[in-house]
């Protein structure tokens, strides 16, 4: 085998391995995502429940609800 030959098997070689590695870690990375990316969605809700319990427990939510009742009025004939 000549040493264009060999230098370039050998180089084919370490890119492929290379390509391997890079693709395999991505898809770890990316599988490890998952379980986080729930638990933020479950957070994010739970603020916005915490939200509403806190605008329908005072005066604020009557005021709101009354707003939106006139705008629906004005446009609805």
């Amino acid at each position: 085998m000549s040493d264009l030959m060999l230098k370039t098997a050998v180089a084919t070689k370490v890119r492929a391995n290379g390509w391997k590695n890079t693709t395999v870690e991505a898809l770890r990375r990316r599988n490890a995502d998952k379980g986080q990316t729930a638990v933020e969605y479950l957070g994010i809700i739970a603020v916005v429940v915490l939200i509403v319990l806190a605008i329908t427990g005072t005066s604020i939510g009557q005021s709101i609800l009354t707003r939106i009742n006139a705008q629906i009025a004005r446009v609805a004939p």
